[in-house]
């Protein structure tokens, strides 16, 4: 098994520790490993996007880092169905984008916007 060491922030390795603790993970090695194999799965269904489709994408941000939700946006406006922008504090946005096309075009826009460093999260749900 090869080793890998890497540089966390400590409010991560807090964080990581507390779902440790409460999931049952033997060791901060176990969680990453499981952690990593979530992404691998997550990374393989958006590549395995295909044919025409459906689905909803959820992202949070701050609410000064809106440029990139709206790049992209503009960017696949031809499977952007429905956009709804939600200010839930005053520092944090929701958007919720429906989309209709194709599946690697759909992929495509989530990988953009997991890509995005302002963007605090990402989530797709295929529907």
């Amino acid at each position: 098994m090869a080793i890998i060491s890497l540089s966390l922030p400590d409010s991560m390795v807090k964080s990581m520790d507390e779902i440790q603790d409460s999931v049952g993970f033997s060791g901060r090695s176990e969680l990453v490993r499981a952690a990593i194999r979530l992404l691998l799965e997550d990374t393989r269904s958006k590549d395995g996007l295909a044919g025409n489709g459906n689905a909803v994408i959820v992202v949070g941000h701050a609410s000064a880092d809106e440029e990139p939700v709206t790049r992209l946006k503009h960017k696949y406006e031809d499977i952007v169905r429905t956009h709804v922008h939600v200010k839930v504090s005053h520092e944090d946005c929701v958007e919720v984008f429906v989309l209709t096309g194709e599946g690697e075009e759909i992929a495509s826009m989530t990988k953009e916007l997991e890509k995005e460093r302002k963007i605090r999260s990402v989530k797709l749900i295929q529907v």
